[in-house]
C-alpha cells in the first residue's frame, strides 16, 4: 500500500519534473488527428528479451497501436506509468487483443528488456537512441536527449485517432480518458484529443 504522505511527495516531484520532460519538439509540428501515422522501424524488447527482428509499425496495420512515450526507465513517474499499464492492461489494453502498446523511451533496448522481465511488463518496450521516432510524432526533446510523457494512438487503418500530450501519471482520469479512447478507436470510432 502507498501511503498518502509518499505519494504526495511523488507527486511533488514529478510536478517539479513536467517541465523538463513536457519539453520536446513544439506540438505544432505533431502529426494531426486522422493523419497517416509517420511510419517506423525500432528495436523492442519484451519481458522475455530483445526481439531479434525490429517493430516495424506498418506491420502493425489492422490493430489499434498505443505508443506510450516516456523519459527514462525505472525513474518514479516511468515506474507508476508502466505498473499501471502492467496493472490495467486487461482493461485498458483488453489483454493485447488486436489492440499493441509500445512503450518507447531513448534507454537502451537491453535496458528495457531487463526493466519488462523485473516488472512482469505484458507489452512491448521500443528503443529510440537517437529520438528519430520521438522527432516524428514530436515528444524528443534534443537537449535532454529524452522523449516527453505523451500518448498517441493509431487506428487499425494507420491514422492517428487520439493523443494526450502531456501524460500526467498521477491522474486517474489519465488512465480512463485512454482506456475510452482506445475502446472508441478499436471500435472504429475516432477520438477525442
Amino acid at each position: 500500500m502507498v501511503r498518502p504522505v509518499r505519494l504526495l511527495a511523488a507527486s511533488a516531484a514529478l510536478a517539479a519534473a513536467a517541465p523538463l520532460f513536457a519539453q520536446g519538439v513544439p506540438a505544432a509540428n505533431a502529426p494531426k488527428l486522422g493523419e497517416v501515422a509517420p511510419d517506423f522501424t525500432i528495436p523492442v524488447a519484451t519481458k522475455d528479451g530483445v526481439r531479434a527482428k525490429p517493430l516495424h509499425l506498418a506491420d502493425l496495420r489492422g490493430s489499434t497501436v498505443v505508443l506510450a512515450f516516456f523519459p527514462r526507465a525505472r525513474t518514479s513517474g516511468c515506474t507508476v506509468q508502466m505498473k499501471t499499464y502492467r496493472d490495467q492492461y486487461a482493461t485498458l489494453f483488453k489483454g493485447g487483443a488486436k489492440i499493441v502498446l509500445v512503450g518507447v523511451s531513448t534507454d537502451a533496448d537491453t535496458t528495457l528488456a531487463n526493466w519488462a522481465k523485473e516488472e512482469g511488463f505484458p507489452f512491448l518496450m521500443a528503443s529510440d537512441m537517437d529520438g528519430k521516432v520521438g522527432t516524428l510524432y514530436a515528444t524528443y526533446n534534443p537537449s535532454s536527449k529524452m522523449e516527453a510523457r505523451n500518448l498517441v494512438v493509431i487506428g487499425a487503418d494507420g491514422k492517428i485517432a487520439w493523443e494526450q500530450r502531456p501524460v500526467r501519471v498521477m491522474a486517474q482520469e489519465t488512465y480512463t480518458d485512454l482506456g475510452a479512447a482506445v475502446e472508441r478507436v478499436a471500435k472504429g470510432g475516432g477520438g477525442d484529443r
